[in-house]
């Protein structure tokens, strides 16, 4: 495996081998600096801070402290949300998750049953639970066909909808727990 270039914000030019993720770039650094990262961003397009970097690049470790940083940690936590909503509430059908300004959602259907108070509560812990599980967020690329498949067999008509929309190629599904969605990512590296 052949060597790359990375080349930090400062201009400092590091050579690592091909197939290394900001990540361990990261951990290379230091250990704290590595707890900090959430995110990365790679030739000005931010990316999951455990993809393979495979050629020459531009390297920014982004953290809470940047917007991209926060963004990603938000969406990141709505799946985390959504996989505590699909623990009370099996069959439940997902929208979008975005992150926002100050936060997040995720568009659900419940299929007629409400949430309430109590349940807020409930759900909050069991996300709690989750987190600490330190689940991986992990990232696959699959066919339309696989995609459709899944959220068939699933009965989610929203992500089959959007799935229809996509062309072949372009779609992938990010996993964490028991959890797995239509996503493009990024997210961070654990719960």
């Amino acid at each position: 495996m052949s060597n790359i270039k990375i080349t930090f914000p400062d201009g400092n030019i590091r050579e690592y081998a091909q197939g290394i993720t900001a990540l361990e770039i990261a951990k290379s650094i230091s250990e704290g600096l590595a707890k900090k990262i959430l995110v990365a961003k790679v030739n000005d397009k931010v990316v999951d801070a455990f993809k393979p970097i495979t050629e020459d690049a531009t390297l920014n470790l982004l953290s809470w402290d940047v917007k991209e940083g926060k963004s990603t940690f938000w969406h990141s936590t709505a799946h985390l949300m959504a996989e505590a909503l699909e623990s009370f509430y099996p069959g439940i059908k997902f929208g979008y998750g975005p992150p926002v300004d100050n936060g997040f959602y995720y568009d659900v259907d419940l299929g007629g049953k409400e949430i309430s108070s109590d349940d807020l509560t409930k759900i909050g812990k069991k996300m709690a639970e989750l987190a600490a599980t330190n689940s991986a967020y992990q990232r696959k690329d699959v066919s339309k066909a696989e995609a459709l498949k899944y959220f068939s067999e699933k009965g989610d008509a929203y992500k089959i909808e959007t799935i229809n929309e996509l062309n072949d190629g372009e779609i992938s599904f990010y996993q964490q727990g028991n959890f797995t969605d239509l996503c493009r990512g990024p997210h961070i590296p654990n719960t």
